[in-house]
C-alpha cells in the first residue's frame, strides 16, 4: 500500500429488531456524530462520504448525512448485499490510500423488514437467480426463504465431505451468544445451550433457526484518513489498515458442483490471499477475527477459507476451542452476525469498529488481550466478498 491509512474513529448503534428502530436517517445520523467524535474531526474536515445500504431509495446516503452537514462533498452511495459495508469501507480506504483525499467516512445503515431475506423484486431478473437455477439443479427445488436454502446447502455439503456432526455447527451459536453477552449494542445477549440450539425449529441442512443470523436494524461509521492527516491534527494512528481486498464470482461459482463455493467459498480464499499479502502476515499472526457468520455453516466454512484452519479440520477447531478465548483466535467477540444482528449496509462498519475497539484495547470484559492483528471477513451473495487486516502500531 501508498499512503498508509488509519482508522481514526469509529461508532456504531445498538442494533435492534424491526420495528423497535429509529428512522435511518436518525440511526445514520447517530454513528456517524459518533465516528466523528471517536476520531476527534468536524464533518466539514471529512472530503468524501461512502455510504452504504442494501434496502432503501436511491441517495438515502446523502438524506441520511444532510442531518450531519451539507458540505457539498461527495457522497457516494454503494450495495452490495451484504458486503456492502466493507464496500463502502474499500473504497474510502482506496480513496486516501491514493492520495484523492485525506480523510473519508465510510458509513453504512439498514431499516429491515422482519422475517427472512427473500427476493424483493419478482418482475424483473433477480441478481441471484443463476446462483437459485444452480442450487436447484444440484439439491432440488425448495420452498425454503433463499438465503437459508443457499447456506443451508452449503453446511451440508460439508457435513458429506467430512462427515461433520449437527452438534459442531450448533457449538457455533452457542459460542456467539457467550460472546454477546458482553457486548451492550447486540441485539441477543441471552446465553443458549447446545440442546436449546438443536431442538429450535429445523430449516435446511444441518440448520435450526437459533443458527440463522436475525433481521436487524442499525448503523455504523468510520473515519479513515491519511498517517500525515493523523499526526497533523493530533488524531489517534494506533490502528491501521494493512491489507484489504475484495473478490467477486469465479467461474466456479456455477461450474464446480460445489454448494460451498455457491456461497463465496472461492472468493473468500481470493480475497484472504491478496489481503495476507498485502499485509506481510498470514493467518497464523491473526489474533481477533470478525467473519460473516450469517449461518453457522458460513462460520464453519469460512474458518477453512481463511486458512485459520487447515481443510477438512473445522470441525476440530471448533471442539477444541480454538475459536474462542483461550485458544488460538477469538472469532466474532462482538457475538457475529448470529448474535449481535445483521442490518446488512451496517455490519461491515460494525465488524470494522470492534476490531478497531479490540486493536485499541476497548472491548472491555470481552477484551482479546494482546490483540495487534485483526481480520475482517464480510460476503454478499451475488456476489462480492472483503477482507481486511488491521494492525495495532505501537
Amino acid at each position: 500500500m501508498s499512503n498508509r491509512v488509519i482508522v481514526a474513529g469509529v461508532g456504531m448503534t445498538p442494533f435492534v429488531k424491526p420495528g423497535t428502530e429509529e428512522p435511518y436517517i436518525a440511526m445514520a445520523a447517530a454513528a456517524t456524530r459518533q465516528a466523528l467524535q471517536d476520531a476527534g474531526v468536524d464533518y466539514r474536515q471529512v472530503q468524501q462520504a461512502y455510504v452504504g445500504y442494501v434496502y432503501g431509495d436511491s441517495t438515502a446516503g446523502q438524506a441520511a448525512l444532510y442531518t450531519v452537514g451539507m458540505t457539498g462533498i461527495p457522497v457516494i452511495n454503494v450495495n452490495n448485499n451484504c458486503s456492502t459495508g466493507s464496500t463502502a469501507l474499500y473504497l474510502a480506504r482506496q480513496a486516501v490510500e491514493t492520495g484523492a483525499v485525506e480523510c473519508a467516512l465510510a458509513l453504512g445503515f439498514e431499516q429491515m423488514a422482519r422475517g427472512a431475506i427473500d427476493v424483493v423484486f419478482t418482475d424483473r431478473p433477480a441478481p441471484l437467480g443463476r446462483f437459485l437455477e444452480t442450487l436447484n439443479t444440484l439439491q432440488g427445488h425448495s420452498d425454503s426463504p433463499m438465503a437459508i436454502r443457499l447456506f443451508g446447502a452449503a453446511g451440508a455439503e460439508y457435513q458429506e465431505r467430512y462427515d461433520t456432526r449437527d452438534e459442531t455447527f450448533a457449538m457455533i451459536a452457542v459460542k456467539a451468544r457467550r460472546h454477546a453477552q458482553h457486548n451492550e449494542r447486540a441485539i441477543f445477549r441471552k446465553p443458549v445451550t447446545l440442546e436449546e440450539v438443536l431442538a429450535s425449529p429445523r430449516f435446511v441442512g444441518p440448520l435450526t433457526r437459533l443458527q440463522c443470523c436475525p433481521p436487524t436494524c442499525g448503523a455504523a461509521a468510520a473515519v479513515v484518513c491519511s498517517e500525515a492527516f493523523a499526526r497533523r491534527h493530533g488524531l489517534d494512528a494506533r490502528v491501521a489498515i494493512v491489507g484489504q481486498a475484495m473478490a467477486t464470482d469465479f467461474p466456479s461459482t456455477f461450474e464446480s458442483g460445489s454448494r460451498m463455493k455457491l456461497v463465496g467459498y472461492d472468493l473468500t480464499v481470493a480475497a484472504a490471499h491478496q489481503a495476507y499479502e498485502q499485509a506481510g502476515v498470514g493467518p497464523e499472526d491473526v489474533d481477533v477475527v470478525e467473519l460473516h457468520d450469517c449461518f453457522t455453516t458460513n462460520e464453519l466454512i469460512s474458518y477453512e477459507a481463511l486458512g485459520l484452519t487447515p481443510e477438512g479440520t473445522a470441525e476440530r477447531f471448533v471442539w477444541d476451542g480454538d475459536n474462542t478465548y483461550g485458544g488460538r483466535v477469538v472469532v466474532n467477540p462482538s457475538g457475529g452476525l448470529l448474535a449481535k444482528g445483521h442490518p446488512l449496509g451496517a455490519t461491515g462498519l460494525a465488524q470494522c469498529a470492534e476490531l478497531t475497539w479490540q486493536l485499541r484495547g476497548q472491548a472491555g470484559p470481552r477484551q482479546v488481550e494482546g490483540a495487534r492483528i485483526a481480520l475482517q471477513h464480510n460476503i454478499g451473495l451475488g456476489g462480492a466478498c472483503v477482507v481486511t487486516v488491521y494492525r495495532r502500531e505501537g
